[in-house]
């Protein structure tokens, strides 16, 4: 993701401080869009992450209380030996 860059320093041509102020607020006002968007799509990502992460550990509960976990840790023989 792509976080857009507004505000390198410019100059100013000679402009009513008003037309000034009003440029700066449709700047202002496009970032805003755009950083929420990005927020948006990144708590959608989370969102799904969160999940995963529930239905593994989940999963890996179960398989624990099933005694059927297949982790093999250091030199600990897996139990087909």
């Amino acid at each position: 993701m792509k976080i857009p860059t507004y505000f390198a320093p410019k100059v100013w041509p000679k402009m009513s401080d008003t037309t000034h102020l009003e440029e700066k607020i449709a700047q202002l006002e496009k970032a805003v869009d755009d950083i929420s968007s990005i927020v948006a799509e990144q708590h959608k990502e989370l969102s799904l992450m969160v999940n995963r992460v529930r239905m593994l550990t989940e999963r890996e509960a179960q398989r624990e209380a099933d005694g059927s976990g297949g982790v093999v840790i250091g030199d600990e023989r897996p139990p087909h030996y």
